[in-house]
C-alpha cells in the first residue's frame, strides 16, 4: 500500500473538474492505454486576457494520476496562459503535500498534458497529442525519449536510474535500457558547465568547449523561454564568434524572429559566456 498524504486521498476519492469541455479552447493528451496511464485536459481561455477560465480532465490510471490531475486543474483556474506554463510536475507534487517516489510519473503526466493543451490552444484548439517527435527513443516498453529522459534529470536533480524510473516510467519495462539510461545520468551530472571551465577565457576553450558552453546556456536559460511560447532554438554552427541558431516551433517564421535571435539570445550569450559573440540566423 502506497504511503499517500491526505490531499492525495481526497482529490482521488472526490476529484475536481471531472470531463471534458464542449468546444474547448485548448486540448491535451498524454499516454496511453498500453503505457497504462492516458490523460486528456481540455482548457477554457479567455482569449483576451489570456486567463484559463475552466479546466476539466479525463484519466485512466492509479490514485496519484487522478489526484494529479485534478489538483492541476485546480491550479491553473484563474491563471494566464503564461503563468500556467511555468507549472512543473515538482509544483504538482507539492500541491498535492508530496506524492511516493516511485508514483512522480504521475505529476509529469499531468505536465505534459498541460504542456500539449497549451500549445493546442496556441495552434487554434485542435488536439495535440503530447509525443516525443524525431527523438531518440531510449525506452520502448514506455516510448520514453532521450530528451525526456535528460529534462527530468535536470528539473529534479536524479541521481540514479532508480530515480528516473519513478519520474519517467523508463527502464520499469524489461529493463534493458538501464544501460543506456545510465550513461544519460553520467553524461548529464558529469557534463562540464562554464564553471568547471572558469579557468578559461571563450578564446582558451578548444572547438568542443565552447560548443559545450554555448549549449548549456542555451538550455538552461534561453530555451526554457522560449518553450513558454512554443518555440524554442538549435545551435547549429560556430563560426570563430559567430553563432548560428535555428529558431524552431512558434518561433520559426515569427515577425520578431530577429529581434529574439539579436535582442534575446545573443544578448545572453554575450552576458553568459563571451562579450565577443554575435547570432546569425542559420
Amino acid at each position: 500500500m502506497w504511503d499517500y498524504t491526505d490531499k492525495v486521498m481526497d482529490h482521488f476519492r472526490h476529484p475536481r473538474n471531472v470531463g471534458a469541455i464542449p468546444n474547448a479552447d485548448g486540448t491535451g493528451q498524454v499516454g496511453s492505454l498500453v503505457c497504462g496511464d492516458a490523460l486528456k485536459l481540455t482548457i477554457k481561455v479567455n482569449k483576451e486576457t489570456d486567463v484559463i477560465e475552466d479546466a476539466k480532465f479525463e484519466t485512466f490510471g492509479c490514485a496519484s494520476a487522478i489526484a494529479s490531475s485534478s489538483i492541476l486543474t485546480e491550479m491553473i483556474k484563474g491563471k494566464t496562459i503564461a503563468e500556467a506554463s511555468k507549472i512543473t510536475n515538482q509544483d504538482i507534487a507539492d500541491a498535492l503535500g508530496t506524492l511516493p517516489a516511485e508514483k512522480m510519473h504521475c505529476s509529469v503526466m499531468g505536465m505534459e498534458a498541460l504542456e500539449a493543451a497549451v500549445k493546442s490552444y496556441r495552434q487554434g484548439g485542435a488536439p495535440v497529442v503530447f509525443e516525443q517527435q524525431e527523438e531518440k527513443i531510449v525506452c520502448h516498453c514506455f516510448n520514453v525519449s532521450e530528451e525526456t529522459i535528460i529534462k527530468a534529470i535536470r528539473a529534479n536533480h536524479l541521481k540514479t536510474v532508480e530515480d528516473v524510473t519513478h519520474f519517467t516510467k523508463a527502464g520499469g519495462g524489461c529493463g534493458r535500457c538501464k544501460g543506456e539510461i545510465q550513461k544519460i545520468l553520467d553524461k548529464v551530472n558529469g557534463a562540464e558547465t562554464p564553471a568547471a571551465s572558469a579557468q578559461k577565457t571563450f578564446a582558451q576553450m578548444t572547438v568542443v568547449e565552447k560548443i559545450k558552453t554555448i549549449e548549456h546556456v542555451l538550455e538552461e536559460d534561453v530555451r526554457p523561454k522560449l518553450n513558454m511560447d512554443g518555440g524554442s532554438a538549435e545551435l547549429v554552427d560556430l563560426d570563430g564568434n559567430v553563432v548560428k541558431i535555428r529558431l524552431t516551433g512558434m518561433c520559426s517564421g515569427c515577425a520578431g524572429a530577429m529581434g529574439t535571435l539579436k535582442n534575446f539570445i545573443e544578448k545572453t550569450l554575450k552576458e553568459k559566456v563571451d562579450a565577443s559573440l554575435t547570432v546569425e540566423q542559420a
